[in-house]
């Protein structure tokens, strides 16, 4: 429960971030309330929140520990889990930086368990690097392992069909409502942490797998940028990403920019690819809490729908189905009529738009995408 709450002009004081005057005022503030933790809304140097520790007599935790602490709280899986220590003590080891005050202490011993003379905050940084190496290695088994499932469904390709987002959009409750699944969706920040799939039927008949992903804040702290590759790795692979905003949100604009920049943040580092807006389609959420679609403010390349009332959703099938359409490619295919294998595979993998029998033969016209149509002009059956 929030029992005081104030908005201050930042003084970028290195000692405690806030001016005098503003400290000792929060302080008579959080002594009457009787505060038992002090949540700062910025990024706070060790030195920062030890001091202010000090002068509020009471927990004080910054931005990035607050997104660590619920991180921690809804990762659900082993993989979530995993990313969220890494984070967690990525986050702890640069607080071990002139925080403490137990520095001076030391501890004897020999071998792992410390060398003569090695202080706490040496031991615990070391203890935390040795943890940090143990648990990169097991999160990249764990990108072997989903780069392992890309592959998998490179050979039985359908389109993937990605859901992006600022945190709390609605990217769950709309992926529950395509898809018939039962993800947890719950007004919360970061309900969703390890990316979810779904098979989906798109009008054409055309199937396509959609992913639910982890949602985005700004300002989002690196370490869990660089924890949470891994999730954010489907976006890269994803055919047709669906940029997710809630469309009631009185800062709709900047949580937009703020995606935006992360994605654009993951072509720097070479995790997507530039052509990535060409593959966005703009998904504007909550409808239902403006009056409906027709009350949301639309542009070229968006679609307004309601996830919770279903209004909008087969305008945003169909405009997911064209969207993927337009990457693919027709060619024109004459099957013996004997070969029901191959005739098979076609209509699994592609879209027929033309059909001809002359008894010995048909004649296809297919669209297909890329990928597909160089496994079916390879030599031998196609996989």
């Amino acid at each position: 429960m929030v029992v005081h709450s104030a908005i201050l002009p930042l003084r970028s004081r290195p000692a405690t971030l806030l001016g005098e005057g503003q400290t000792a005022a929060q302080a008579e503030a959080i002594a009457a309330a009787q505060v038992a933790v002090a949540i700062v809304d910025a990024q706070l140097s060790p030195v920062q929140q030890r001091n202010l520790e000090k002068a509020w007599d009471c927990k004080v935790i910054d931005r990035t520990g607050l997104i660590l602490d619920i991180f921690g709280e809804r990762a659900a899986t082993r993989e979530g889990a995993l990313q969220v220590e890494l984070a967690h003590l990525e986050y702890q080891r640069s607080r071990l930086v002139r925080s403490w005050t137990h520095l001076e202490r030391q501890r004897g011993g020999f071998g792992f368990l410390g060398g003569p003379g090695e202080t706490q905050i040496e031991a615990d940084r070391r203890l935390i690097g040795d943890r940090i190496v143990r648990l990169r290695r097991e999160l990249e088994q764990v990108r072997r392992t989903r780069g392992l499932h890309r592959s998998a469904r490179r050979r039985v390709p359908f389109p993937v069909v990605a859901l992006v987002g600022y945190t709390n959009a609605g990217k769950s409750t709309l992926f529950n409502a395509m898809t018939g699944a039962e993800v947890a969706a719950r007004d919360q920040l970061f309900a969703t942490l390890d990316p979810t799939m779904r098979g989906l039927r798109l009008p054409s008949g055309r199937r396509a797998i959609l992913s639910d992903t982890v949602g985005f804040i700004s300002e989002l702290p690196t370490e869990l940028v660089a924890a949470f590759r891994a999730t954010l790795e489907e976006v890269s692979e994803a055919d047709v990403i669906l940029h997710i905003r809630d469309a009631a949100h009185p800062d709709s604009a900047s949580q937009r920019a703020d995606v935006v920049a992360v994605l654009d943040g993951m072509v720097a580092d070479g995790t997507l690819d530039e052509a990535w807006r060409t593959r966005t389609l703009e998904v504007l959420n909550k409808a239902d809490l403006l009056g409906g679609v027709d009350q949301v403010p639309q542009r070229a390349g968006t679609v307004a729908v309601s996830a919770i009332t279903g209004e909008g959703l087969p305008a945003l099938c169909a405009a997911i189905d064209a969207r993927i359409a337009a990457g693919m490619e027709v060619a024109d295919y004459t099957i013996p009529s004997a070969d029901g294998a191959r005739l098979a595979w076609l209509y699994e993998h592609g879209e027929v738009i033309g059909r001809a029998d002359d008894g010995a033969a048909i004649h296809l016209t297919v669209r297909l995408l890329p990928a597909d149509r160089a496994r079916f002009e390879r030599p031998g059956p196609p996989r």
